[in-house]
């Protein structure tokens, strides 16, 4: 065996002992994971992830929310003693309720670690100049990243408070290097820029780091960001959750898509339906266990996010599990209108290749038994009948687009929540 082989053995017997390590602690007092795992009381006996996977069963935010109900405030996954956890963090709650989750020190240590990678891959150095574009809130994705920034010796500045405007201004005067956002965030920015007259061409930006929503590796996302900051492959794709942490970056070569932190996550992608593992290149949900978040751990998670893996090796001849153009959407958001299937990333895509289009709203109804779609667009309406037609090209199916001024429809910060659904009777 040669040397270069020798490690990535090593490496992946590090991978399982640190979960051991995990595990261990895990079945001592978390009453959650220990009721619904009742292998967990004999880890010892678990040889590999393989091991792991047959005895293990998946996890659902369903469960998760069902135990926090039933045992409020935090629910039953819990590891460690109440005073032992010191963070506490929010989903969005755009599809549902809003999941809350606590974290000990040394699991928010854990996830500054793995945003300290992700900020080494994106070239982020010590000293640069970091632009936070989120209001500081209860959301876990760019506190850490925020924190782990402060770590890596990087200069801070948080937006909350500020107005999109304002944000603008400072990212300039300030000669901002690194931008943190939302891709539909970094969308805004650019609208918001047209609206006011302020020129975004000079501008010392190196990278948009994206995360919170699909979006980040669409090539016409990338392009409308490239071409109105006048800059080269700015957009930098990331990939978290509340429940489980930091998990991917852009795959190297600056196209989009998406590289797991294999060191730190167990990654598999199974059928949504059947639950049954699927082979690279068919899409498929991903599924998670992070290996070192111990205090409210999650075992096998459904993401709900759907992906197409690809599993190789890079020029070490270290494992890869890459996540080829991204999130590609959620399996819980799929619509299916006259036997065509909707994703809000698949109209998202097209929407975006008209510059001249603002914010948009999907309506879903229930029309005679049948399901509808309709989008209301700020736009003018020769731009919307360019939409409407773009739609039908892409999708095989119309879908009606109305005009509306501008500013007329919400406008997001953090995820986009574009997709309004109606009752029979007209309700939202």
């Amino acid at each position: 065996m040669s040397e270069k082989e020798i490690k990535v053995v090593k490496r992946e017997d590090n991978r399982w002992q640190a979960f051991q390590a995990t595990l261990e602690k895990i079945s001592q007092n978390n009453l959650f994971q220990k009721s619904r795992f009742p292998e967990l009381d004999s880890w010892h006996s678990l040889k590999s992830f393989e091991d792991f996977n047959k005895v293990c069963p998946l996890t659902t935010k369903q469960e998760l929310e069902r135990d926090r109900l039933a045992h409020p405030p935090h629910g039953t996954n819990l590891t460690f003693s109440p005073s032992s956890y010191l963070r506490f963090s929010q989903t969005s709650g755009t599809s549902g309720e809003p999941v809350r989750w606590m974290d000990t020190p040394e699991d928010w240590q854990w996830m500054l670690g793995n945003w300290g990678r992700i900020l080494e891959e994106a070239g982020v150095e010590p000293g640069a100049k970091c632009f936070f574009a989120f209001s500081f809130g209860p959301f876990l994705g760019f506190w850490t990243a925020y924190e782990a920034a402060v770590q890596r010796g990087c200069i801070c500045i948080p937006g909350g408070g500020q107005s999109t405007e304002s944000r603008i201004q400072t990212i300039l005067e300030q000669k901002v290097e690194y931008l943190f956002c939302t891709p539909t965030y970094a969308m805004r920015l650019i609208n918001t820029a047209t609206e006011r007259d302020i020129s975004l061409k000079e501008n010392f930006l190196k990278k948009i780091i994206v995360a919170g929503e699909c979006g980040g590796s669409l090539p016409v996302i990338r392009e409308a960001v490239d071409r109105a900051w006048a800059g080269q492959s700015l957009i930098y794709d990331h990939y978290g959750m509340t429940e489980v942490g930091p998990v991917a970056y852009e795959i190297p070569g600056g196209d989009g898509g998406l590289r797991v932190l294999l060191d730190s996550y167990h990654a598999e992608v199974i059928d949504p339906q059947t639950s049954e593992p699927i082979g690279d290149g068919q899409l498929g949900e991903l599924i998670l266990t992070p290996l070192g978040r111990t205090g409210s751990p999650v075992f096998r998670y459904r993401t709900g996010d759907l992906v197409r893996a690809r599993r190789g090796k890079d020029t070490e001849g270290v494992p890869t599990f890459d996540l080829v153009g991204g999130i590609l959407g959620r399996a819980d958001d799929m619509v299916i209108v006259r036997g065509v299937n909707l994703y809000p990333s698949g109209v998202d895509a097209v929407v975006r290749k008209f510059t001249k289009i603002g914010e948009y709203q999907v309506v879903i109804e229930q029309v005679r038994e049948m399901t509808e779609v309709s989008i209301r667009a700020e736009c003018a309406p020769e731009a919307a009948i360019s939409l409407e037609g773009a739609l039908e090209d892409a999708f095989s199916l119309r879908i009606p687009v109305k005009s509306v001024p501008s500013q007329s429809l919400p406008s997001f910060e953090m995820k986009a929540n574009r997709w309004m659904r109606k009752d029979r009777n007209g309700k939202t």
